[in-house]
């Protein structure tokens, strides 16, 4: 896919293709932003189509270039709406075991504990710590694009992931 030129002020996202860029630019990561707040994936995929519904009706009143943080505003002003109205659990489903594995059944046994510890540890990090390191984590980003995603300084971002990095420790180690 070519990037936008952001910059480009001949780019309107009321044309078509243009929009079409920015969703799929921005529309994963911000499911997945969403999904590491909620936990559920539907409630994420809900509120990140609602979000892009939301700059498709103000296309005209929104520059290309504040396009990413108009829909990331968007989308936490709907999920905090959300929480309003329900208390939402993180919950972390395993990944199947049908697969073939040749370990003992010991070593498997061992295995599944720890990642239900490792989950758990995890579902009970503070969520600003929660999201920095599951971003950070599974989604490989850096320290500056999350900070840049939550509207924080990198500092800030670094003590959050320290901060859940010595709570996961000791929550393994000592369970």
């Amino acid at each position: 896919m070519e990037n936008l030129d952001v910059k480009n002020t001949d780019l309107s996202l009321c044309k078509t293709k243009v929009f079409e860029k920015v969703f799929d630019l921005h529309a994963p990561l911000l499911h997945n932003f969403i999904y590491y707040k909620c936990g559920d994936s539907d409630i994420s995929h809900d509120i990140v189509q609602e979000a892009f519904i939301k700059l498709w009706e103000n296309c005209k009143k929104v520059l290309l270039l504040k396009a990413k943080s108009f829909v990331y505003t968007v989308a936490k002003n709907l999920f905090l709406n959300l929480v309003e109205h329900q208390k939402v659990k993180l919950k972390y489903h395993q990944v199947s075991t049908e697969e073939l594995n040749y370990e003992s059944p010991e070593y498997l046994m061992e295995e599944e504990e720890f990642r239900e510890r490792l989950n758990r540890a995890i579902a009970d990090l503070p969520e600003k710590q929660r999201v920095v390191f599951l971003l950070n984590r599974i989604d490989k980003k850096t320290y500056a694009e999350i900070a840049g995603m939550m509207d924080v300084s990198v500092k800030a971002i670094e003590k959050r992931m320290h901060l859940a990095l010595v709570s996961l420790r000791e929550k393994i180690d000592h369970i």
